[in-house]
């Protein structure tokens, strides 16, 4: 059946099910079709300043902290993410408001008028909707998150003024490689001639410095050219060669990518103060982030989906569990996709009962395949259920007040358990 082209009545549904139909794969790295598309719409510059923020792990809790500091400093921001866990509409924020229906539709009614017979992934759409919006708004700085990798992703049309790298990790490997140092190079890829890069990962692979370094740009690295440091319970400090900020707050985002955000405010050309910067730390949280939304029993979601993310998600989790004197079972409710690093995830996740979930589409990983890789790891108590709502509300069944349900695996998986709960 022939894929029917919306127009600007058509709902936001209907368009995000023509725009699933409208390339012939899912993923097509590769900038010229989508930037062609963007000169036509004079979207290349979305913003007179653009942070555009790569690496494995802490893209999301990184853009966020540098969003709140950058509207506590009274500027006008955009903020593009992804995935969404809910609604479409979660990807696009204007000082700190997400997009509406109507404004995306807008958006997509001008795409697809400029496109022609130019083929457009999902992906790409997205993009260029966000760019629209961003463009229309008038705004003073963008922040994108990198979707996959950074070389090739629609993203990277835009020449970003700071570009940073948060960590690296294996993922991806279809698309990156499969060793440190090429997915290194692709995440680098964000590195343009006007850029300053700001890389947070603290084994950085060489590759990174090569990309710099043939770009002829400045690069500055944690525990090189700045560092943090914990300095109690409540407090932390920054320091770079040109700011040290003291006494700042603990934020609800890992201090890692806190740290990073600040490094790359404090290298960039915009004047933030430290209390804009503490202000805008206290606000920093996003949803699906080690995030507690139930106590007794306590329940936690996280989209961690890879083996860096399950290390953190561990050390969070005992540090809970320190806090709690009487800590009943850990109950993991796991759905993953296939192409991730399954068994090694699973191997350092540490629960007591494990619900397996299975994720549908080309990706999706079936339950019977989590609970193989935790048996030949030495569990015992693993089910299987054929959707994370059943899996979720059979964990919240069977659990105590004093124990902990984590939910993890995917943003597939935290999303659906969200969705359950907004029913």
């Amino acid at each position: 059946m022939q894929n029917q082209q919306p127009n600007a009545m058509s709902d936001l549904k209907t368009w995000l099910c023509y725009l699933e139909q409208l390339h012939p794969t899912t993923i097509d790295l590769g900038l010229e079709r989508v930037r062609t598309v963007a000169k036509h719409l004079n979207l290349l510059q979305p913003a007179p300043y653009v942070f555009t923020v790569a690496g494995t792990n802490g893209k999301g809790t990184t853009c966020r902290t540098l969003e709140m500091i950058l509207l506590e400093a009274n500027l006008q921001v955009g903020v593009y993410s992804s995935p969404h866990l809910l609604r479409f509409t979660e990807r696009v924020r204007i000082n700190n408001q997400e997009s509406s229906e109507q404004e995306t539709v807008k958006a997509f009614v001008e795409i697809e008028k400029a496109r022609g017979d130019i083929s457009l992934t999902y992906f790409e759409y997205a993009t260029l909707a966000a760019l629209y919006q961003f463009k229309q708004a008038k705004l003073d700085v963008v922040i994108l998150e990198v979707g996959l990798g950074g070389r090739l992703d629609a993203t990277n049309i835009v020449d970003a003024d700071i570009a940073v790298v948060t960590t690296i990790g294996i993922d991806h490997v279809d698309y990156l490689g499969d060793t440190r140092e090429s997915i290194g190079r692709e995440k680098a890829g964000i590195f343009k001639t006007k850029s300053i890069a700001i890389v947070g990962e603290p084994d950085m692979p060489k590759s990174i410095l090569n990309v710099a370094n043939s770009v002829k740009i400045p690069l500055y690295v944690v525990n090189c050219d700045w560092h943090y440091q914990q300095v109690n319970k409540d407090s932390w400090l920054f320091q770079s060669l040109i700011k040290q900020y003291n006494r700042l707050p603990i934020t609800n985002v890992p201090l890692a990518n806190a740290a990073t955000a600040i490094a790359a405010l404090s290298y960039s050309s915009l004047k933030i103060t430290q209390d804009e910067i503490t202000k805008g730390l206290t606000k920093s949280n996003l949803t699906g982030r080690f995030q507690i939304i139930q106590r007794s029993p306590l329940v936690i979601l996280d989209v961690a989906h890879n083996p860096h993310a399950a290390v953190y998600l561990t050390q969070q989790l005992e540090k809970l569990k320190a806090e709690y004197l009487n800590v009943g079972k850990v109950r993991f409710v796991v759905g993953m996709l296939k192409d991730k690093d399954i068994k090694s995830t699973l191997s350092i996740l540490k629960g007591d009962k494990w619900y397996c979930a299975s994720l549908y589409g080309e990706r999706g990983c079936r339950a019977e395949l989590l609970e193989q890789h935790l048996l030949n790891k030495g569990e015992l108590d693993v089910s299987t259920f054929d959707t994370v709502s059943k899996a979720y509300q059979k964990a919240i069944q069977e659990a105590k007040e004093e124990d902990i349900i984590v939910v993890c695996g995917s943003f597939h998986t935290v999303s659906d358990v969200l969705a359950e709960i907004e029913r």
